[in-house]
């Protein structure tokens, strides 16, 4: 609705995960390349947890980018809802690596997910399980997924398991102390610093083909503090930003306008200002 008005190709602040804006804070490319190195290395279970908004779908989009890359190299199964029992998983996992819904019981679908996992094997594929809101899945379903890491080899695991959740993943992990003992891999993702904040704004900006300044210098410091460097927060604030400079037909986005959509979203930054 605004993209004219400001000479933009697309909205650049959009809440969704989409590489195509991606950028890459330091923070960002160490969890990406920690979960790349759980995979490449055959660790077998790695595990990334963030705040609130700080970007951990869009990151299992980027690891899935990386991965498609080069599909003689890797099959990848993506689970985006593992409100799931214990067969149902086995079921998704399978559907999604072979492309074939299955009604087996539980016994001859772990046949079937271990001749796959030794067929990958011998053809030089990866077999990848990214869970991405892994804080959902049912408490009596860990200790099932922690079974899937037991199909290995006496030097490599076949295959890498991937949880992406919320910061509470980790305490919900630790009541299953075996499967706690086998995380190899580890990151917990945070907010953006200052700087960061000002550079992420504009990278997104140039993306959506950008040419002039919309935001002043001294909007970034508001919304840093507003939001403590949380990407879904700063998407939010500069959108609604986007659309009210619209409609006051400003020339540029300034602290008044911020603190204006500010104000709209008091309830969600309460805690910010």
């Amino acid at each position: 609705m605004y993209e004219r008005y400001w000479q933009l190709k697309e909205k650049p602040f959009e809440n969704t995960p989409n590489p195509h804006f991606a950028y890459y804070s330091p923070k960002h490319e160490e969890a990406l390349m920690r979960m790349l190195y759980a995979i490449n290395e055959h660790k077998g279970f790695a595990v990334l947890t963030g705040d609130y908004g700080s970007g951990k779908t869009l990151l299992s989009r980027l690891l899935l980018q990386e991965l498609s890359k080069d599909e003689k190299r890797c099959n990848v199964a993506l689970i985006v809802n593992p409100l799931l029992s214990a067969i149902e998983f086995l079921r998704e996992i399978i559907y999604q690596l072979d492309g074939s819904d299955h009604k087996e019981d539980k016994l001859t679908l772990l046949h079937m997910l271990n001749d796959y996992l030794y067929q990958g094997l011998k053809n030089k594929k990866e077999t990848v399980v990214i869970v991405d809101e892994a804080q959902l899945i049912p408490e009596s379903l860990f200790d099932e997924l922690r079974l899937l890491l037991n199909f290995q080899l006496d030097d490599r695991y076949l295959l890498s398991l991937i949880f992406i959740g919320q910061p509470e993943l980790i305490n919900i992990i630790k009541k299953v102390k075996q499967l706690e003992q086998r995380i190899a891999v580890r990151y917990h993702l945070t907010g953006l610093e200052e700087a960061e904040v000002k550079s992420y704004i504009a990278h997104r900006l140039q993306v959506a083909g950008c040419e002039k300044q919309i935001f002043e210098d001294d909007v970034c410091k508001t919304i840093y503090n507003r939001t403590a460097g949380i990407p879904r927060k700063i998407n939010m604030i500069c959108d609604m930003s986007l659309m009210i400079g619209m409609i006051k037909k400003s020339a540029i986005i300034n602290n008044e306008i911020v603190l204006e959509v500010i104000a709209d979203y008091n309830d969600q930054f309460r805690n910010d200002i």
